[in-house]
């Protein structure tokens, strides 16, 4: 067998096994949520639970970081309050920004001088996200609020780095 049907077969057992042990541990017992986040990015954003501790959280909108921007992080929810209604989140996540950049993100130029990180108008900027944050479900209602900080790595077409935070509600219909 060669290296890349391996791969492949892993791959698949791996997205196998997300989508057949979806655990709905959303508001109501549902798995799929929309609504908007205020922040970076201002926005749509959804979330999908792919077990009782695990979600996939994606949001599109406009940022410093390139509008539009589309982000997805995998995220684990952590009982650290030893509550029911309120989460620790934290997990990885990708974004990636389209058109030109507004400021907000800075790095050092060869350790000469602070500078604003730019790209083209029509330029495409990849960032790494590692978000932390409060995810709060209260009782018997169709609906999840949720409270996100992080950096936010640039990655292409150069290196910068930013906060991300935002605020937003989502409904489970």
């Amino acid at each position: 067998m060669t290296p890349l049907c391996r791969v492949a077969i892993v791959a698949l057992t791996f997205w196998g096994c997300l989508v057949t042990t979806s655990f709905a541990q959303g508001p109501k017992g549902k798995e799929f949520g929309f609504g908007i986040v205020i922040g970076e990015p201002l926005g749509v954003t959804v979330k999908y639970w792919t077990s009782k501790e695990n979600a996939l959280q994606g949001s599109i909108g406009g940022s410093y970081f390139g509008a539009p921007r589309v982000q997805v992080d995998y995220l684990w929810h952590i009982n650290a309050f030893n509550s029911s209604i309120v989460k620790l989140i934290a997990g990885p996540g990708l974004g990636i920004g389209f058109g030109h950049e507004g400021s907000g993100i800075w790095y050092k130029e060869n350790g000469k001088h602070d500078k604003w990180y730019y790209r083209p108008n029509d330029g495409i900027g990849v960032g790494v996200r590692v978000i932390t944050g409060i995810n709060i479900i209260p009782r018997n209602t169709p609906v999840e609020i949720f409270l996100e900080l992080g950096p936010n790595i640039g990655i292409a077409p150069g290196f910068g780095v930013a906060l991300d935070a935002g605020v937003g509600i989502r409904f489970y219909p």
